[in-house]
């Protein structure tokens, strides 16, 4: 039987491909993975697979910061919000049996997947006759005005993320994007590395709690984390520019679906 160590490094390998065509959301099938493969709860998976989101979502924003898409009020927003409500997950969890956190993970990835699948089939939508958005860009001066409706917008997505974020370990990346593309004007990549740079921010106070919990397996961690992120990188350069969209929201969709049933199987039946 192989160590620990290697089997999570191999698991990791996978997330990494799974990252690199799929996006941030794909971090959230690292829980169904690690459990189904390794001796450990939801509860010890979660701070694992926060590791591998903190580390692939920082590359991507940097990357947003360095071609200066990243839009930074939003992002802080919707960071502190998350960061504060993420150490009440993290406690809320701590206190939740296995089978609790393994609904809601099951739920969410039929959520997700389903969602995921759908999008397949919806063509591109007019949005020159979409109704106007909560945050709006002022187009003169590429600045956000700042409404009532705008920041309570904003102040209910970084919530409800940093609170899942830590309560499951999922980045949030999955909450974030379409919140953002529902309620402001942003363009694609401006939605995508501004989403990328708050989940990473999140992901740190999770991670931290979990730390002062002293609740990380570091030694199975650290490998599922670095080869996540390398594999993410090779395939992000080689294979992902080749394969269409619409191919990989469909897979991605497969794999929630097939992860939630997998995790149902395990941990509630």
């Amino acid at each position: 039987m192989l160590p620990v160590e290697i089997v999570s490094a191999l698991l990791g390998t996978v997330i990494g491909f799974i990252l690199a065509l799929t996006g941030a959301g794909g971090a959230m099938l690292a829980i169904p993975l690690l459990v189904f493969f390794l001796p450990i709860s939801i509860f010890q998976a979660a701070p694992i697979a926060l590791l591998a989101v903190f580390m692939a979502t920082s590359i991507g924003a940097i990357q947003g910061l360095w071609k200066g898409i990243v839009r930074y009020k939003t992002t802080l927003l919707l960071a502190t919000t998350g960061m504060i409500l993420a150490p009440f997950g993290v406690k809320l969890a701590q206190y939740s049996s296995n089978k609790f956190l393994a609904m809601l993970l099951v739920l969410i990835l039929l959520v997700v997947g389903l969602r995921s699948w759908q999008q397949t089939k919806q063509n591109i939508s007019d949005h020159s006759q979409a109704p106007a958005t909560a945050c709006t860009l002022n187009p003169a001066t590429s600045t956000l005005y700042w409404t009532a409706s705008c920041t309570k917008c904003l102040i209910r997505t970084g919530a409800l993320t940093g609170f899942l974020s830590g309560l499951l370990g999922v980045g949030g990346g999955f909450i974030i994007a379409p919140s953002l593309r529902k309620s402001t004007n942003f363009n694609n990549p401006s939605v995508i590395a501004t989403a990328l740079a708050a989940t990473s921010l999140i992901a740190t106070s999770s991670i931290a709690s979990h730390i002062h919990s002293n609740t990380i397996e570091w030694h199975i961690a650290l490998p599922f984390a670095f080869s996540a992120t390398l594999s993410m990188l090779i395939v992000s350069e080689f294979l992902s520019p080749k394969i269409p969209d619409n191919v990989t929201q469909k897979v991605f969709a497969i794999l929630c679906l097939l992860a939630a049933l997998q995790l149902a199987s395990k941990t509630l039946i």
